[in-house]
């Protein structure tokens, strides 16, 4: 189909061959050609982005996964973003399945919150609209001046539990903290599962990092402001009869899991497995506990570092994750690794923008908590 036809195109922002595979299968879905450019990495590590034909007046979709080296994945579309808007494309929508920075959407202590440096970065190079998959955090939509669709990778997952996990009727959903229950609770209602919470973590949880702008005092005797300055490591004492209660300090419980997974399938569901020791630990737990087989479902498989060997010399039985970040070299080190393919939905959700049709259709019995 060309463009007369279409009134679309269609690019990829990736400069490796490995990023651009999701790109093909949405465009033959479309039955369009992926748009003619080119993404390069010059010697000194710079950018260039060509593209190769006239955007003038037209809708253009960037599909941009991102591969382990994410801030140059970044680049790629910021830079292919800002060459079709002075190419004077009309509308720049951005395909980005999995959004790079989206754990660091709170602040943390003297940190930032990168989400929504990035947010605005996309918005300054030219981008009108993005659709995502499954954001670390909801609220990140917020951080954006132009709209954002969330889709859900959890039908695909569920629809493979069903198909190609024998007698998954005796299975149970796990959550591997307490952070994670609403996401398993989901699974386990769409299925008619049981639910179980793995409860204690050897190591803090993402949500117990301190924030820095609302965590309490290291000293117990602190006072307001009074002009005056001190010399640098010196407190100040505090007005008469002024003594600000101090905040005890959280401390984790024995490891427990909250259900009965005895004699059952457990499958654990989240929506990143980046360091997979987390999980690791949660198939030891629950094979102490009599699971006889152990599943791992997650939306983004990005699978950095070690995770392919600490995979396989696990109690896990299988890693199902979606196609959002290309992990092609991870399936060869690891044959417990499976793939879903989402590019359905992402190619459907094209096709309605385009159209002008409404989005419901994608997002139907998706509830406000999924």
């Amino acid at each position: 189909m060309n463009v007369a036809k279409s009134g679309y195109r269609v690019f990829s922002a990736n400069s490796s061959v490995a990023c651009t595979e999701l790109a093909k299968k949405i465009t033959e879905r479309l039955g369009v050609e992926l748009g003619k450019s080119v993404v390069f990495q010059e010697s000194n590590r710079e950018t260039r982005v060509d593209v190769k034909e006239s955007v003038r007046g037209q809708t253009i979709f960037i599909i941009q996964t991102i591969p382990r080296d994410v801030n140059t994945a970044i680049m790629e579309l910021l830079v292919m973003a800002y060459a079709l808007k002075t190419s004077c494309a009309k509308n720049i929508i951005g395909v980005i399945p999995y959004f790079p920075y989206s754990k660091q959407c709170k602040m943390r202590k003297r940190g930032s919150i990168v989400s929504k440096l990035l947010a605005s970065m996309l918005a300054k190079a030219g981008l009108t609209h993005i659709i995502t998959m499954d954001l670390h955090q909801k609220e990140i939509q917020g951080f954006f001046s132009f709209p954002v669709d969330n889709l859900r990778a959890s039908p695909f997952l569920i629809q493979y539990i069903q198909e190609e996990i024998p007698d998954y009727r005796n299975a149970i959903i796990v959550a591997k903290s307490p952070s994670a229950a609403k996401r398993a609770q989901s699974y386990a209602e769409r299925l008619r599962l049981g639910l179980a919470v793995i409860h204690g973590e050897a190591q803090c949880s993402e949500s117990d990092m301190a924030d820095g702008r609302h965590s309490p005092p290291c000293v117990r005797n602190t006072t307001g402001h009074t002009g005056l300055e001190l010399p640098p490591g010196k407190q100040q004492a505090p007005f008469p009869g002024i003594e600000l209660p101090m905040m005890m300090a959280k401390e984790k419980p024995p490891i427990t899991v909250v259900g009965d997974v005895g004699g059952r399938i457990a499958i654990i569901v989240d929506d990143i497995i980046d360091d997979v020791g987390d999980f690791v630990a949660a198939a030891e737990i629950l094979k102490e506990r009599g699971a006889y087989k152990i599943y791992i479902m997650a939306t983004h498989g990005l699978l950095s570092a070690d995770a392919p060997r600490l995979i396989e010399e696990s109690a896990i039985d299988e890693v199902v994750v979606t196609n959002t970040v290309p992990h092609e070299v991870q399936k060869l080190q690891c044959p417990k690794i499976k793939t879903v393919d989402v590019s359905m939905i992402l190619a459907e959700a094209i096709r309605r923008i385009h159209n002008g049709e409404s989005m419901a259709y994608l997002f139907r019995n998706i509830t406000v908590d999924d």
